[in-house]
């Protein structure tokens, strides 16, 4: 490495790695009040809350998991990965908000199931008093949690299948296992999974730190009463009283203890099922009765069920935002309105701002993650990847804990810079973590040839290796972008009631009973991730020459 890219790597460093550790530090800093614990510990909700915590974010992970393992699997022995891939952009640009919301108007005692089912089949007139959405067991929020991340897995388990040198290598120790007589699917399970599963640490542990401290979904379809201990502490951090504030934060702070063990467990059962599947075992010559290669690449039932779910929570969310009249058990609404669609309209001020702060922080997090990987040296990557990550494994509760301290220092809070500076960092993660896999597999032999004709750097990386990688570019710049207009709790502590986004709406009023207004910013809040992926897709899409006439 030269000395001139080792001092722009290091400003890199210090430019992101210096604000990252600041926050970190803040928001532990918060946990070392004895009187916060010992109220956090006489209180009688906490002990439940921290058990719905643990069983939901726990069993929506575990779920996620393994259903993105099975998918994969049969993705990857039917040869119909890249046909679920086309459905993927639309399941991703989704926000968690929006699909919990969706999934309320399908599942509640007055939704679309129930109406369906109405009263032919229930002889239901009027809405039962069933517990559906925020039911005490936190099953709503596991069903939401695991449909939402499934895409999340599947997608960066993808990136790392689209690198060419270890997709070849992968189908032919695939191949190579059917040769010794175990079948497609128990070859994948013993020679791909093991290697493609170590890939993943990093995105399961950003699927299980979401699932232990997520707010906004848990506001919406969660348990009530008590909530989940992410929900408890930010009610906590809420309140005029500091020592309640403290409180919070020390809540935070368990959610962060909770995170460590779970993903302390999770990594020792995952290495010894490494261990135990070092060698090929199962039973030989089963490849008759086994599912073989399937040419027509069909996609699996379990992934078209999911496409299902998602496309009936858009379409909740459509019909939803037009509603008028609507009563009990008509599975259509009496009267349509635009009424809902003209209030979004008249608050064009929080659109703009959701806009502006998605495409800029998006932009930022590209730019910074693109001069990242080209001028770091591998193992500065390595080594400084769990700090790169902080947004993505502390729990939100308690990262906005020390973003909002940093703010305050900086006389950032309420200005709308510091607001970017915040969906900043928490997008750049999220980019990073997309860009990576295709930008790190860069063939290099490309540079190799391009020096020998005798073109500089600069001619490299904007003739030829920024052009390949578009496509790459341009997926991550989306992600960026839907992760930015996902944001709740920063935008809502760091904006300090002065700004508000499409996201902050839906969730305040998802509280309400205002179906068609909620609707409206849900599904803008989902129509706008779409566009951009949709506008990625095009941007990313393989140029076509045409030939000589």
């Amino acid at each position: 490495m030269t000395p001139l890219r080792g001092f722009w790597a290091s400003a890199l460093l210090l430019l992101v790695g210096g604000p990252f550790l600041a926050v970190a530090a803040l928001a532990l800093a918060s946990l070392f009040d004895a009187a916060a614990w010992r109220a956090l510990w006489q209180d009688p909700h906490w002990p439940h809350a921290l058990a719905l915590t643990l069983w939901t974010g726990l069993a929506s992970t575990a779920l996620a998991w393994w259903l993105s393992a099975a998918l994969l699997a049969q993705g990857f022995v039917r040869q119909s990965l890249g046909r679920m891939l086309h459905g993927l952009p639309v399941m991703l640009a989704t926000p968690h908000a929006a699909f919990a919301i969706g999934l309320v108007f399908l599942l509640a005692p007055s939704g679309w199931v129930l109406r369906a089912l109405s009263p032919w089949l229930t002889g239901f007139e009027f809405p039962p008093p069933w517990r559906t959405t925020q039911d005490p067991w936190g099953l709503g929020l596991i069903a939401a949690l695991t449909a939402k991340e499934i895409p999340f897995l599947l997608w960066t388990a993808a990136t790392q299948l689209q690198r060419d040198d270890v997709r070849q290598r992968w189908r032919r120790e695939h191949a190579l296992a059917q040769t010794m007589g175990y079948s497609p699917e128990r070859a994948f399970w013993c020679v791909v999974w093991p290697q493609l599963s170590a890939r993943l640490w990093w995105p399961l542990l950003a699927v299980m730190a979401y699932g232990l401290t997520v707010v906004d979904m848990a506001l919406v379809i969660g348990p009530a009463s008590p909530p989940t201990l992410a929900v408890l502490a930010w009610q906590w951090l809420q309140d005029a009283d500091l020592a309640v504030n403290a409180q919070g934060a020390a809540a935070g702070g368990t959610l962060a203890l909770a995170l460590l063990a779970a993903a302390l467990l999770w990594w020792g059962m995952q290495k010894l099922h490494r261990r135990s599947g070092l060698q090929l075992s199962g039973q030989r010559g089963a490849g008759s009765q086994a599912t073989h290669e399937d040419p027509s690449g069909g996609l699996p039932a379990s992934y078209l069920l999911l496409a299902g779910v998602y496309g009936a929570v858009l379409l909740a969310l459509a019909v939803g935002s037009i509603a008028g009249v609507w009563p009990f058990p008509q599975v259509w609404p009496e009267t349509v309105t635009g009424q809902a669609w003209q209030r979004v309209w008249d608050s064009r001020d929080t659109v703009g701002t959701t806009l502006g702060l998605a495409l800029a922080s998006a932009a930022l997090a590209l730019a910074w993650c693109v001069a990242w990987l080209e001028l770091a040296p591998r193992r500065w990557d390595t080594a400084l990847r769990p700090v790169l990550y902080l947004p993505l494994v502390l729990p939100a509760v308690l990262w906005v804990v020390g973003l909002y301290s940093l703010a305050l220092q900086w006389r950032l809070e309420g200005q709308w810079f510091g607001l970017l500076l915040a969906h900043t960092a928490m997008v750049l993660p999220y980019v990073l973590l997309a860009l990576s896999p295709a930008y790190l597999g860069f063939d290099v032999r490309y540079a190799q040839l391009s020096a020998s004709l005798g073109h500089g750097p600069w001619h490299f990386l904007w003739r030829i290796k920024w052009p390949l990688l578009r496509r790459a570019l341009a997926a991550s710049a989306a992600v960026g972008f839907a992760v930015s207009v996902a944001q709740y709790l920063p935008t809502l502590y760091i904006g300090a009631g002065r700004f508000s986004s499409v996201t902050t709406e839906a969730v305040n009023l998802a509280a309400g009973a205002q179906r068609s207004l909620t609707s409206a910013y849900a599904g803008l809040q989902f129509a706008l991730p779409v566009l951009a992926f949709a506008l990625a897709a095009w941007l990313g899409a393989p140029r076509r020459f045409k030939g000589p006439r």
